[in-house]
């Protein structure tokens, strides 16, 4: 299983990355080491905010290579409700290969 994911800042960005295990990562996006990302490190990552479940690397990064291109305003309405994945990328990719991830 891969996991794509969206994390708060303290400066309040939101960051997007994949991973097999979200509390490995998470942990090391926290602890600032070689591990985390150099975004996170800058930053500070606060908590996850969304999170969607995928059965191959590649849908994983095609769902990355998504949320990446869209607006803040877009990021922001995912971060809240992670549910509406299909009807804010629909039209760009097959949303039926995700599963929100509470």
């Amino acid at each position: 299983m891969y996991y794509t994911y969206m994390l708060r800042c303290e400066d309040g960005s939101l960051y997007t990355g994949i991973t097999t295990d979200l509390d490995r990562r998470f942990k090391e996006h926290l602890s600032g080491g070689k591990a985390g990302a150099k975004y996170t490190k800058s930053r500070k990552a606060v908590k996850i905010e969304a999170s969607w479940a995928s059965v191959s690397r590649s849908a994983a990064s095609k769902l990355e290579y998504a949320l990446k291109r869209l607006s803040k305003s877009e990021k922001e309405l995912l971060a809240r409700e992670p549910e509406k994945l299909s009807s804010v990328l629909d039209d760009k990719l097959d949303c039926n290969l995700y599963e929100t991830v509470v």
